[in-house]
Parts: C-alpha cells; structure tokens; sequence
C-alpha cells in the first residue's frame, strides 16, 4: 500500500530538518567541507518533502535546482528560493571526493564563509517549504 501523501513528505522534511541540526553541530566542530555537503542534502531533502506531500510517488535525483524547479512548479512561492539555494549544487561532488577539486581535498578548500552562506540557504530552503505545507498538516 502506498503511504499517505502527506505522511511521506513529512518523513523526508523531518530527516532534512535532522540533517540541519547535524550541520549546525559541524559548524560549530569547524568541519566546513561536511556542512557545504549536508547543506546541499538539507535542501535536496526538503524540496523532495514538498514533492512527496503533493503526490509524487517517487522522487529521483539530487540537485537542488532540478528538484527546486519541480517543487516551484506546484507552488510558485518557492521559486526566489529555488534560484538562489541552486548554488548549493556546487557543494555535492567536491565537497566529498578529491578527485572534484584539482589539487587538493576538501577540507582544506571549503571554508567558514561557505559553510555559513551554505547553512543559511539550507535552512531558508526548510522555511519554505514549512510555510508552503499543505493546509491542516503539521510537518
């Protein structure tokens, strides 16, 4: 049996708002390179809460952009958001393999500043979609 709509949606933002405490914790253990990472995650996550909550059944891939465009297709609210948390993009592939980045790894090239812009576009990223939930349901 497939689960309710709103049910899943709601598991999926639960665990992208699990992986903003994670990153919190991170920044504050100066692990820059993770919290670019699980920014990226927390917004892919959410933008895929928003998704399955109107009816998706299943939601495949995992950039930001592409699952933002999608979500902004059913509530436009969310395209300021969308354009800007795209950039998070950035953050999946180098922030976790040296291979991503020409010479070096990614904890020495992801630093403070990005982790802090990238935690802050996360987490406008989980207000929105918080603000857009479906009516009558809590997330």
């Amino acid at each position: 049996m497939r689960p309710d709509p709103v049910d899943e949606g709601s598991r999926w933002l639960d665990q992208a708002k699990e992986d903003l405490t994670s990153a919190e914790v991170l920044l504050r253990e100066e692990r820059f390179y993770l919290v670019c990472f699980l920014a990226q995650q927390v917004a892919g996550k959410a933008f895929k809460a928003h998704l399955y909550a109107r009816g998706a059944s299943v939601v495949l891939g995992h950039s930001v952009e592409e699952l933002g465009r999608r979500a902004a297709s059913n509530d436009i609210s969310l395209e300021e958001i969308r354009q800007r948390a795209a950039e998070l993009d950035a953050y999946y592939v180098p922030t976790r393999h040296p291979n991503g980045l020409p010479a070096s790894i990614p904890a020495r090239v992801f630093g403070r500043e990005s982790a802090v812009r990238a935690l802050a576009l996360a987490r406008e990223v989980v207000e929105a979609i918080d603000q857009c939930w479906p009516q009558g349901q809590a997330s």
